[in-house]
């Protein structure tokens, strides 16, 4: 089976182009190609597949096996591939996900793709959408505590759920102690994502974040979006802004017109194989 790795700043999985490539079992197969001793080493894999509603459909499977809705770092590589390997010759296409169909505009130069800019629809906000299990009409810096550390969060569905913490000192955080704990806990029927971030000032927000299914990652564009989102909602930034994840950086608008929230960064291939 032929397989190209590919990353949205450090966010990296590996893609199988379904419309030549047939896989039984997905989550099995994550789980092997994954390993980073064993394996190919990536945050999971994606698997480009056709659609009955729109010009490709996506399915992503974490580290661990398990099936998310989506990715917003994916969908960018996603755009990059199909273009450049000649599945299309469109610079804007439409993408079936687990959260709906996404809009991928492409910027592209001598025939390649250089940033996806992806429409990533409305942010949902009431605890059922998410889910969490708690009270209210939205989640907004909702006291809790997570291991006996009290935090403040801010829950978002951007299709996928989300956990947002604005914490002192991103960078300083424990992530990997804390974020298993939340990702787990009783609260999140699906488990969650958590977001911890340090707002620099109205337009620069400085984000880690802790998968579900994979752990600490270099980035996370759905994460980066909600946390935006959040960040709003808590009058802490303007409606635009520079998100810095440890692959790099994403610019994130949530369109006050249109309530949908646009996320554009970069795409890379990093090599392909045969597994």
């Amino acid at each position: 089976m032929r397989f190209t790795k590919m990353q949205g700043i450090g966010n990296d999985y590996i893609y199988i182009d379904c419309f030549r490539e047939k896989v039984e079992d997905p989550a099995r197969l994550s789980r092997e190609m994954s390993d980073r001793h064993f394996g190919v080493g990536a945050d999971g894999i994606v698997l480009i597949c056709p659609s009955e509603k729109a010009d490709f459909r996506m399915r992503m499977f974490n580290a661990d096996g398990s099936e998310s809705e989506m990715c917003g770092n994916a969908t960018r590589c996603i755009a990059k591939y199909v273009l450049e390997r000649g599945l299309t010759k469109k610079q804007t296409v439409t993408l079936e996900t687990g959260a709906g169909i996404k809009i991928l505009e492409m910027r592209v130069e001598g025939g390649e793709v250089r940033s996806v800019r992806v429409d990533m629809g409305a942010p949902a906000f009431r605890p059922e959408e998410i889910p969490v299990l708690l009270k209210g009409d939205r989640i907004v810096d909702h006291p809790v505590s997570f291991a006996g550390l009290p935090l403040r969060m801010t829950c978002v569905s951007m299709g996928n759920p989300h956990a947002v913490f604005f914490v002192e000192d991103a960078d300083r955080f424990d992530v990997t102690g804390i974020g298993p704990k939340i990702e787990a806990d009783p609260l999140f029927p699906r488990k969650t994502n958590a977001e911890f971030a340090t707002v620099l000032d109205r337009s620069h927000i400085r984000m880690r974040v802790w998968e579900r299914g994979s752990g600490e990652t270099m980035a996370c564009g759905t994460g980066a979006c909600a946390t935006l989102a959040a960040a709003v909602l808590c009058g802490l930034t303007d409606r635009e802004a520079e998100l810095r994840l440890n692959g790099g950086n994403l610019r994130i608008i949530w369109d006050e017109k249109t309530g949908h929230i646009l996320q554009e960064g970069p795409a890379a291939f990093v090599f392909d194989g045969e597994w």
